[in-house]
């Protein structure tokens, strides 16, 4: 079974700054694309940012200039390097990855468990 795992979420004063880690492991032959949601209470899931495995990136307006995303050196590893945090964005973030397992043809859509940041006025 494929597995993403979300780390570095907090508390973290308006400002400041947080990085977040997803990690994928699993029977994985490769991974076309990864990206970063978040969930406010009462709010829908929204994309904040992703990247493909050429290293296209596509932000949402509310974070571009601010966020960053990026791969890492290990494999199946994406970041979020967040400046500049704002109140509004607390929520919980959640890791996207889209996936081919070893011998498959098709994609797979995974999804972290998610990790919450908090953000102080």
């Amino acid at each position: 079974q494929v597995q993403l795992v979300e780390s570095g979420g907090g508390l973290v004063q308006a400002g400041g700054s947080l990085r977040l880690s997803c990690a994928a492991s699993g029977s994985i032959f490769s991974i076309n694309a990864m990206g970063w949601y978040r969930q406010a209470p009462g709010k829908q899931r929204e994309l904040v940012a992703g990247i493909t495995s050429g290293g296209n990136t596509n932000y949402a307006d509310s974070v571009k200039g601010r966020f960053t995303i990026s791969r890492g050196n290990a494999k199946n590893t994406v970041y979020l390097q967040m400046n500049s945090v704002k109140p509004e964005d607390t929520a919980v973030y959640y890791c996207n990855a889209a996936v081919a397992a070893t011998g498959a043809t098709i994609r797979t859509i995974y999804w972290g468990q998610g990790t919450q940041v908090t953000v102080s006025s």
